[in-house]
């Protein structure tokens, strides 16, 4: 009986333990998200997410791509993440109507899996020089770097190197079904899903090794962009950029010419900072951003200069060359709306010359009220008024003044200046 007992509860044991023993051994992979231009913030957010796939041992980590290009040195940081990742770095180019270009193809390229999504395409790696122009022979030296580059990592990884060097020289594309034609990616992939089921068994050969890929069944974890990454993601676009410049003039000056206000200038500091931040990743072309720091000059000026609108008109061509040159990329993503440069413009030419003007104006004029306000104010001697002092009428009160000449009672006097409570007159030329 005891011998029949243990039999069953060691059944029971092992029955229960293989569940168990199972969903051990249930892997994770890890999915992110990049969609837009590869800077340094989308470059941060791969590097993290690689190296968390790699503590937690996951099987694989995916990211879904879709960019028109960006910063070389970006995508070589990403370039490096991925070959010297121990987890398997499958990138996707998804959804539908996604693209891998410029430095896209690097990264793609690079995958120890390759795939893309139907209505994708791929391509287009001629490097652009960032905010500067290229003469023949830099020009060429870039290119034969890159041509290089992309070569080695297509051959390291088995793909068609000679199409990689195309894409680099001649800026080739393909779609997914040529590129998976030519060897460019090793798979076409409705959804994530299917892909994951796909891949499974094949072997790929990673720092650690070769690896068989075992995600047939895994649990699949998306690794949401932080916020401090998608903040960094946002103000690195170019329209967005320039709005924070501008914002951050505006509120620089307001304090300027409003000492104490602290808010306008606390907030103008930080949007220049986070503008100037942006522009480390943007084809800056200065002389565009002079001309519009001295399109804002012009505007100042204009409040103070009777120039019957010829510094304003000037302010305006100056500020809307300089916004059309401020971003000097082939690339139209690294480049300025005409739609968001024309209203800026307008309304900045608007808030200097007419909302400024006004408070300037308003500056100019006169006190009325206060002690400032009797300079010049007119009244009457109401005493015999010397050096040693006499009382005058001014708009109804009573006033103890004194003057350098002597003035008869009854006569009309203007004020001077006025001295705490006492008043300097002189004889009023109005009879």
């Amino acid at each position: 009986m005891l011998k029949r007992t243990l039999a069953l509860l060691t059944f029971l044991s092992l029955f229960l333990a293989v569940p168990l023993f199972s969903q051990e051994q249930k892997k994770d992979v890890f999915v992110i998200t990049v969609s837009g231009v590869i800077n340094p913030a989308s470059a941060e957010y791969i590097s993290k997410s690689i190296k968390k796939a790699n503590e937690k041992r996951s099987e694989a980590i995916v990211i879904e791509l879709d960019t028109p290009g960006g910063l070389d040195t970006s995508m070589r940081d990403i370039v490096k993440n991925i070959i010297g990742s121990e987890a398997p770095v499958i990138v996707y180019v998804s959804p539908s109507g996604a693209r891998a270009a410029s430095a896209g193809v690097f990264i793609t390229l690079s995958a120890h899996v390759a795939a893309m999504s139907p209505g994708t395409n791929i391509g287009s790696a001629h490097p652009v020089g960032v905010g500067e122009k290229m003469d023949k022979v830099m020009s060429e030296k870039v290119t034969n770097d890159a041509a290089a580059y992309i070569k080695s990592l297509a051959e390291k990884t088995g793909r068609n190197a000679k199409w990689a060097e195309d894409a680099v020289r001649k800026s080739v594309s393909a779609t997914e079904d040529e590129a998976l034609k030519l060897k460019i990616i090793d798979i076409v992939s409705d959804n994530l899903n299917v892909l994951l089921s796909t891949i499974d068994g094949k072997k790929v050969k990673t720092v650690m090794g070769e690896k068989i890929l075992k995600t047939a069944h895994v649990n699949v974890i998306r690794e949401e962009m932080s916020l401090r990454h998608k903040i960094l993601n946002f103000i690195t676009d170019p329209n967005v950029a320039y709005m924070l410049m501008l914002l951050g003039f505006y509120g620089l000056f307001f304090e300027l010419t409003n000492p104490g206000a602290i808010f306008p200038g606390v907030i103008g500091g930080i949007f220049l900072i986070l503008a100037f931040y942006a522009f480390q990743t943007l084809p800056v072309n200065y002389a565009g951003l002079l001309l519009i720091i001295l399109a804002i000059i012009l505007f100042i000026l204009e409040i103070k200069i009777v120039s019957h609108g010829v510094l304003t008109i000037g302010g305006v061509v100056s500020m809307l060359l300089g916004s059309l040159m401020l971003f000097e990329s082939p690339g139209p993503f690294m480049k300025l709306s005409l739609a968001l440069i024309l209203p800026a413009v307008v309304m900045t030419a608007l808030f200097f010359t007419i909302v400024l003007g006004l408070v300037y104006k308003a500056y100019k004029r006169k006190p009325v009220t206060g002690s400032e306000g009797l300079v010049g104010l007119e009244g009457i001697a109401s005493t015999d008024i010397t050096k040693e002092g006499g009382m005058v009428s001014l708009h109804g009160e009573i006033w103890s003044a004194y003057s350098d000449e002597t003035i008869s009672k009854g006569e009309k006097i203007v004020v001077e200046s006025v001295s705490g409570l006492r008043v300097k007159v002189r004889r009023s030329n109005n009879k």
